[in-house]
Formats: structure tokens, sequence, C-alpha cells
């Protein structure tokens, strides 16, 4: 346990000081190890995002979407990942979920870009 405790410490470490690649480096091990840490797959699903690794962010948000269906920062993090892939349609409900959870500026701001973007395209 030690060993994933360091390697989350510098995983975080690493994507607070402005390196995300390094960052999900770390933490990708520290899955390995635990895969079932919620906080692990938190930090590693930021720092990918963080890196534009967005394929591996949204497989890792999944991951904690299984473990707990009901994880605003999880929902929030996977619409993301999908909005940002230019995948908007896919990317509302969870925005819808995560806002209705937590609710907040932000996310009334990224749901309304989804759905202008997705107005746009048709």
């Amino acid at each position: 346990m030690t060993d994933v405790l360091d390697l989350l410490a510098r995983g975080r470490m690493y994507r607070e000081s402005g390196d995300p690649s390094t960052a999900a480096r770390y933490l990708a091990r520290a899955a390995e190890a635990e895969p079932r840490s919620r906080a692990v797959l938190t930090e590693l699903a930021l720092a990918q995002f963080q890196s534009a690794a967005l394929g591996p962010a949204e497989r890792t948000a999944r991951r904690l979407l299984d473990l707990d269906p009901s994880d605003a920062y999880a929902h929030l993090l996977l619409g993301r990942a999908l909005s940002r892939a230019a995948r908007h349609r896919e990317a509302l409900p969870h925005l819808r979920l995560a806002a209705a959870m937590a609710p907040s500026p932000e996310l009334d701001e990224l749901i309304a870009s989804a759905e202008s973007r997705i107005v746009a395209v048709n």
C-alpha cells in the first residue's frame, strides 16, 4: 500500500505542478496496483484529461462510474472528456447528471456549450 500511496503522491505533485503526462504515468502504475481505488482513478482520469489523452480519460472515468454510478465528479470528468473530443451528444447526459448532483455555474456553462454545439452541427 505504501508504494501506491507514494505513486499517488508523486502523481498529484506532477499534475499540480503542470506536468499531467508524467503524473498519468505514475498514477497508471498506482491504478494497476489498486484497480478499485477511487482516489487513484480520479487523479488518473484528471491527469489524462489534462494531458489531452481523451480516450484513456474516458475509459478511466467509466471505470469510476462502474465502481460508483453516483460519483458526480466522475460524470463531470467523463462529460468533459467526451465534449473535448467533440462528442457533445454523448457528453450531455453526464454533464447534466453531474449538475443535478452538484450544481455549479461552471457546469451550467459546460451544458450550454455542449447543447449549442449539438444544435450547430444539426
